[in-house]
């Protein structure tokens, strides 16, 4: 997740949490990157003092009666809030990453094998959400967040308990994101049902695919009107062939001809086994494909047998300047990328090398180099604070310890002090 610095505006902390930067703001809520007095990373999330009244407070309160009541591996967790502070704060789990709006606007759609592993991954996740009687109510790209243990659902701000037909919004108003609103949210019905969440997880997984939504016009009125009508389709141009069915369905105009979340799940599954994964191994290429960029794995996408993967690196070869591909935990997962500081440029081999590329000094003493001479000299002084590159041999004990191979170490010792820039 991006963040910028803060303004002087903002608070430093709230709630004992420490404000490092602004992630984002909304029409009604300012959220920062935080930090736990225990160094726990954190979301924090505030009303704006323009915006506090009665009504955003008890709006408030229901996100976080919400919040406390949801659970699931894709849901980022609430940590701590108060509804009833002088500004109203709640502080959720931060997920270290772009949300999948950013995602495929800077590295394109996903191809479908990773379209199918989301769709799955996040119709489990909001089923465990419908099994406590509750609705999003407001999926869409940008509520979904790639992080490096798979991607996570936010923003329970609009969730309602499905049964309700009480509501804190005001009369003849709709919430929610048009463009990812089912036809009967946007007709004010009420009650709604899981329903609607099925209809906005089609549109997340169609913009996954493809990069655009099923409608879209520069006009509200106009949206809503492509919404509502029956007789206008959804746009599913460039959607891969293996998913239009799913996708058909998933966005019908009548709720009770969309299949069920567990369907979706199910449907999912079936159409990953088809090209000879797992769920969990598409799941895995998920992960890896959207923890760095796209083109860093050119041989990603098909699904070869498992035997085909690359093999783990030796324990005791050291790895390469780019992280391996099978090793999504050495891939930065920060938007901006770590500092340049924090990346391995010590070349480990470097004493061997400048032995071979450069004549010892003039003045450096010479001496008869014994047999095992090639692997002392990539062990410089043990003063000087440096790994060695392991080379898979080991020196004869005899001659480790006897005279003449002590003092062959110390002159190529002093020899390698004169050149070494440190």
């Amino acid at each position: 997740m991006q963040t910028t610095p803060l303004s002087p505006e903002d608070p430093a902390q709230i709630g004992g949490f420490e404000l490092l930067g602004r992630i984002g703001q909304g029409g009604m809520g300012q959220v920062y990157l935080g930090e736990s007095p225990g160094g726990e990373p954190a979301a924090v999330k505030i009303i704006k003092t323009s915006v506090v009244d009665s009504t955003a407070r008890l709006r408030f309160a229901q996100e976080i009666d919400i919040l406390k009541t949801v659970w699931g591996a894709r849901i980022a967790q609430l940590l701590d809030a108060d509804a009833d502070a002088e500004q109203p704060w709640l502080a959720t789990e931060y997920v270290e990453g772009p949300d999948l709006g950013k995602h495929v606007v800077t590295h394109g759609p996903l191809p479908a094998l990773l379209v199918l592993s989301l769709g799955a991954t996040l119709a489990e996740g909001l089923g465990y959400v419908h099994k406590q009687g509750l609705l999003h109510r407001d999926l869409k790209p940008a509520n979904i967040l790639l992080g490096p243990n798979g991607p996570k659902i936010i923003d329970f701000g609009l969730a309602v308990f499905a049964e309700s037909s009480a509501s804190l919004t005001a009369a003849n108003t709709v919430v929610g994101t048009p463009s990812c609103m089912p036809p009967e949210q946007a007709n004010g019905v009420k009650p709604l049902t899981s329903a609607v969440d099925v209809y906005a997880l089609g549109t997340v997984l169609l913009f996954a695919a493809t990069g655009h939504l099923p409608y879209h016009a520069n006009n509200i009125h106009v949206l809503f009107h492509m919404v509502t009508d029956p007789t206008t389709a959804p746009d599913l141009t460039g959607a891969p062939p293996e998913l239009v069915p799913l996708l058909t369905a998933m966005l019908s105009h009548h709720a009770q001809d969309r299949p069920t979340i567990t369907e979706v799940v199910q449907q999912c599954r079936g159409l990953v086994e088809a090209q000879g994964l797992k769920l969990a191994q598409a799941r895995r290429r998920l992960t890896t494909y959207t923890a760095a960029p796209p083109q860093d794995f050119p041989t990603l996408l098909p699904a070869p047998p498992e035997s085909a993967l690359p093999a783990p690196v030796p324990a005791m070869s050291y790895p390469a300047a780019t992280p391996r591909r099978d090793e999504p935990s050495t891939v930065p997962t920060v938007v901006d990328g770590p500092a340049p500081d924090t990346q391995p440029t010590m070349d480990l081999a470097a004493p061997q090398q400048t032995a071979q590329a450069e004549p010892p000094a003039q003045s450096a003493p010479t001496a008869p180099v014994p047999p095992n001479a090639e692997h002392q000299q990539s062990a410089p002084n043990e003063d000087v604070p440096r790994r060695a590159r392991p080379t898979g041999r080991t020196p004869a004990r005899s001659l480790r310890h006897s005279a003449q191979a002590r003092r062959t170490a110390q002159q190529l010792r002093e020899a390698y002090a004169a050149r070494a820039a440190f």
